[in-house]
C-alpha cells in the first residue's frame, strides 16, 4: 500500500504563475506575472557578481544586515523582522504555525490564490468575504467572522483586482476583530502606493499583537528571482516564525542582492514613477476603446470582457502577437485579463493590439 497524504491535500489545485511562452515567439512580451519592466536594480547585479566566488558558504542564518537595513529605512525594530524565501514563506510559515484542523481563514473573494491554499494546506476552511465591483471593506470581512476564524488575509493593494482599502477601513476591520485572530495584510505592492491614508500594517503591529505585515522584493524591487520577502511581526509572532522557519531559508546571494536593491534608492523611484505614469494612462485609453478596466494601486490593470468566452479570444488574439498577459480564470475571473504595466513600448503594442481586436 502506497504513502496517503492527509485529508484535504489532494484536493488542492497546484498554483501556477504567469505563462512565459508565446509559440513563434524566442523573446515574447510577458506581462503576466506582475514583474519589474525595467529588471533590477543595476546596484543588486553588480553586488551578485561581487559574491560568485564565495558560493561555498553558509549564508546568515539570522539575516542580520538586511534586517537592520529595513529597520533603519522604515523605522522599524530590527527583532522584529523575519525574513523569508519570499513573503510566500512567511505565508505559509504563519499558516503552519497558527492553523487548526477546523479552523476558518477569511479572504476576500477575489483575494490572491496562495491564501485559499495555505488555509486548506492546514485543514483549515477557507472563507470569501463578499466584494462590490471588485471593491470590499471591513464590514464584509467582519460579516463573515465566526468562533472558527482563526486568521484574515488582507492584500493591500489587492491582487488580482488593485484595489486599495483606505487606512481607515483597515483600521476599522482590525478593531472588529476578535484578540486571538491573526490580521495579516500583505503588501507586496506598496511601494507602488501614493495615498496618503495608507495603513499597510506597521503602525498596527507596534499597536497589537495580532498583527502581522508582510512585504516583498520581487515586484517593485525586481528580485523575483531570488525569492526575498520580510514580516514585520509582534514580538512573540516573531519568535514563533524562527521556530518553525529553516534555518538557511535566504540564500546568500538572496540577502546580498536584496541589500543593494534597499539601498538603491534611484532605482526604485523610476520603477514606481513608472508605474504611477502609466497605470492611470492604461486605465483611460483601454476604456475609450470599449473595455472595462479597474482602479489599480499596484503594477497592473485588470481588464474585464463582456464574456469568459471573450477574454479567452483576447488572450488568444494577444499571444499570436507575442503578447503574453494572465488569463483570470484560474482565480475565479473568467471573464477578466491581468496586465502587468510594462514599458512605453510594451503598453503602446498592447494598447494597439486591444485596439486592433475590438475594430475586427
Amino acid at each position: 500500500m502506497a504513502p496517503k497524504p492527509r485529508p484535504g491535500i489532494l484536493d488542492i489545485k497546484p498554483y501556477r504563475g504567469g505563462v512565459s511562452d508565446a509559440p513563434g515567439f524566442e523573446a515574447p512580451t510577458k506581462l503576466s506575472s506582475n514583474e519589474n519592466c525595467f529588471g533590477c536594480s543595476p546596484a543588486a547585479i553588480a553586488a551578485v557578481h561581487k559574491m560568485e566566488n564565495s558560493l561555498e558558504r553558509y549564508p546568515d542564518g539570522g539575516v542580520q544586515r538586511l534586517r537592520d537595513a529595513l529597520a533603519q529605512k522604515h523605522n522599524l525594530a530590527a527583532e522584529q523582522i523575519v525574513c523569508g524565501c519570499g513573503s510566500d514563506e512567511i505565508l505559509q510559515l504563519l499558516g503552519k504555525a497558527y492553523l487548526r484542523e477546523g479552523d476558518e481563514v477569511i479572504l476576500a473573494q477575489n483575494g490572491f490564490l496562495s491564501y485559499k491554499l495555505i488555509a486548506m494546506q492546514n485543514g483549515a476552511a477557507p472563507v470569501a468575504a463578499p466584494e462590490n465591483n471588485m471593491c470590499i471593506d471591513a464590514a464584509a470581512f467582519l460579516s463573515v467572522v465566526s468562533p472558527r476564524t482563526r486568521m484574515v488575509f488582507l492584500a493591500n493593494p489587492n491582487n488580482p483586482t488593485g484595489f486599495l482599502m483606505p487606512g481607515a477601513e483597515v483600521r476599522k476591520l482590525h478593531a472588529g476583530l476578535p484578540g486571538d485572530v491573526l490580521l495579516i495584510i500583505d503588501g507586496a505592492y506598496a511601494e507602488y502606493v501614493r495615498e496618503d491614508d495608507y495603513e499597510g500594517g506597521f503602525a498596527l503591529v507596534e499597536k497589537h499583537d495580532n498583527v502581522v505585515a508582510t512585504r516583498t522584493f520581487s515586484k517593485s524591487y525586481g528580485l523575483a528571482g531570488l525569492r526575498v520577502g520580510w514580516a514585520y511581526c509582534p514580538d512573540q509572532i516573531a519568535a514563533v516564525l524562527n521556530r518553525v522557519r529553516s534555518p538557511f531559508n535566504v540564500n546568500s546571494v538572496a540577502q546580498t542582492a536584496a541589500l543593494a536593491a534597499l539601498n538603491d534608492e534611484e532605482f526604485l523611484s523610476r520603477s514606481t514613477g513608472h508605474v504611477a505614469h502609466w497605470a492611470p494612462w492604461l486605465e483611460a485609453e483601454i476604456s475609450k476603446i470599449g473595455l472595462k478596466t479597474y482602479p489599480s494601486a499596484g503594477n497592473f490593470v485588470l481588464i474585464g470582457m463582456e464574456t469568459p468566452e471573450r477574454a479567452d479570444e483576447v488572450e488568444q488574439f494577444l499571444t499570436a502577437r507575442g503578447l503574453i498577459l494572465r488569463g483570470m480564470r484560474g482565480f475565479g475571473l473568467p471573464g477578466f485579463l491581468r496586465m502587468t504595466i510594462g514599458t512605453e513600448a510594451e503598453n503602446r503594442a498592447v494598447l494597439a493590439a486591444l485596439s486592433a481586436f475590438m475594430a475586427q
